[in-house]
């Protein structure tokens, strides 16, 4: 028995450290898009939010040590850790545990094969939760003079809004990866490759031409999430989002001629509108399609079941009457 604990012990540690430096790769990536408002450092896609509520619901809570940890070495990367920074991870650790309790209490699944799930992961994975760490790390700037009074909203929204898309955008991309299974069918390869195809270009065209464009990406969620599900629409959705970040900050294409903040409200727009018709558009036809294959192999049994009772009949009026 002391063996056997000692063992999970040993395990559970090891995840811990894999979580944490998930966490901090993650983390280092998401800041080579980051911006900085009225002196705070922050990034409109933040994905060690998303690696966080994917280890979260693989995991358990067992593991948020690692995420306290992942939170740790990302903060000690950019300054020397002090009170603020702790402060800034307890609120990066408590938002994605309690996104995991949130979704647990309802059922989720990380499938993600209902609509209910796909609702779930916005709203209680992804909105709500993140308004922890938000409004933790934005009050703490400005209780020590880190930031001006007058830049908590725009720190505050802009903070919320980029660990709510890391979960939007990451954590379905990472849930869906151990469920791809690659199809023999020649056509379906065909149809994927002009899918990525026409992403890349229209997602390039609509992100470096000053007209408004945007709209293009839109029909191309719809299609990967008709015709793959989330398998399709969650690489697009990250490709529409990172494409779009580089371009809001430079300010070029479409966010010429905007501010900073103008450029990070248009952007936030996008992403958080582009992420709900990928997810949830992707959700509802998994669901529908189950359905349908339910539907299909309940009639598939009743017809094997009259069948039987069929011959069963037959069987017993032989041979036939008269003869």
């Amino acid at each position: 028995m002391r063996t056997e604990g000692l063992r999970r012990l040993c395990l559970t540690g090891l995840w811990n450290l894999v979580v944490a430096a998930a966490y901090f790769a993650g983390g280092r990536v998401g800041l080579l898009q980051q911006v900085v408002l009225d002196g705070a450092t922050v990034t409109p896609l933040w994905p060690p939010t998303g690696i966080a509520v994917a280890c979260l619901l693989w995991l358990g809570l067992r593991v948020w040590p690692g995420i306290a940890l992942g939170a740790y070495l990302v903060i000690q990367s950019i300054n020397p850790i002090d009170l603020v920074g702790l402060g800034i991870v307890v609120g990066n650790t408590l938002a994605p545990v309690c996104a995991f309790l949130m979704l647990r209490r309802v059922g989720f699944r990380p499938a993600l094969d209902r609509f209910r799930d796909g609702l779930a992961l916005v709203f209680l994975g992804g909105l709500v939760p993140m308004l922890i760490s938000a409004t933790v790390g934005a009050w703490l700037l400005v209780l020590t003079d880190s930031l001006p009074q007058s830049g908590f909203w725009t720190v505050w929204w802009t903070w919320w809004a980029g660990d709510a898309m890391g979960v939007l955008v990451i954590t379905p991309l990472l849930l869906v990866l151990p469920r791809i299974r690659l199809s023999d069918d020649v056509y379906r390869w065909v149809e994927a490759v002009a899918l990525l195809v026409s992403a890349v270009v229209l997602t390039f065209l609509a992100t470096t031409i000053e007209s408004a464009l945007l709209f293009l990406v839109f029909p191309l969620l719809i299609w990967a999430a008709l015709r793959f599900q989330l398998a399709g629409s969650a690489p697009c959705m990250l490709l529409v989002s990172v494409m779009a970040n580089a371009a809001a900050i430079a300010r070029s294409g479409p966010f010429a001629n905007h501010t900073l903040v103008e450029a990070m409200a248009n952007l936030q727009a996008l992403n958080g509108s582009a992420a709900l018709t990928s997810l949830l558009l992707s959700a509802l036809v998994t669901e529908q399609n189950s359905i349908r294959l339910g539907i299909e192999q309940a009639c598939q049994d009743l017809a094997e079941v009259v069948e039987q009772l069929s011959s069963g009949k037959s069987a017993r009026r032989w041979p036939p009457p008269g003869e």
